[in-house]
């Protein structure tokens, strides 16, 4: 994964902007993917809501014959129960993510009024993110994906001095998902649930991909974490 300054695509609100969300798309995609989702949001345009969508490095990606494309981290297989995880390659992400945490914060943005947000493997750096980072961010959402090195992401932050309850987690999940299996979600969710971290489920019937029903509960989610 190339050490360059993560790129992004941002708009900017046209007014002052009160909150921010930083937004990872999934394996070969790209920053420009989820951008046409931020108008059907409806987020007010006072106070203003800044969205930021990093692309991810280039880099080879072993499920794709090792040719490269954009990805947070390297996946050798689809089974998750016997790959072994490219967490140097995760943790890489999260410090850039936390880079770009940080460039809100020094623009004014309180961690308090960002939220970290992701598609599959973006959705997991998300994740890992907003739970071992050393901000106390206003929330995470989490779609179609998993919280990898849960134990271990689980306990970093049950080491940190945050209230668990006051982390507001919004996850959703494809029942007929045949890349991230469900019951990987669902285990994850309650590998937070018992940390006492609060986690905002749904599912629907659909495969690996975002639905209409989805992006207004999204839109309600998010209205509740950042707005007054």
């Amino acid at each position: 994964m190339s050490d360059a300054p993560i790129e992004i695509v941002s708009g900017d609100p046209g007014a002052p902007v009160a909150a921010s969300v930083i937004w990872l798309h999934g394996l070969g995609a790209s920053g420009d993917d989820f951008v046409p989702v931020v108008p059907e949001l409806n987020m007010p345009a006072t106070p203003a809501v800044r969205f930021i969508f990093p692309h991810a490095p280039v880099q080879p990606v072993t499920i794709n014959g090792g040719m490269p494309m954009r990805g947070w981290f390297d996946i050798t297989s689809l089974d998750f129960e016997q790959r072994e995880q490219d967490l140097t390659g995760m943790r890489k992400s999260v410090a850039s993510v936390n880079e770009l945490i940080e460039r809100e914060v020094s623009r004014g943005i309180s961690p308090d009024k960002l939220v970290v947000a992701g598609f599959s493997q973006g959705g997991a750096i998300a994740l890992m993110t907003a739970l071992e980072g050393p901000h106390a961010v206003a929330g995470v959402m989490a779609l179609s994906t998993y919280l990898p090195d849960a134990d271990n992401v689980l306990q970093t932050f049950a080491g940190r001095s945050i209230d668990a309850a006051s982390l507001p987690v919004f996850m959703a999940h494809g029942q007929y998902d045949d890349v991230i299996q469900i019951r990987f979600a669902e285990a994850s969710r309650e590998a937070m649930h018992k940390q006492g971290i609060n986690v905002q489920w749904h599912a629907y019937p659909m495969p690996h991909s975002v639905s209409a029903e989805e992006i207004n509960a999204i839109s309600q989610w998010l209205k509740g974490v950042l707005l007054p």
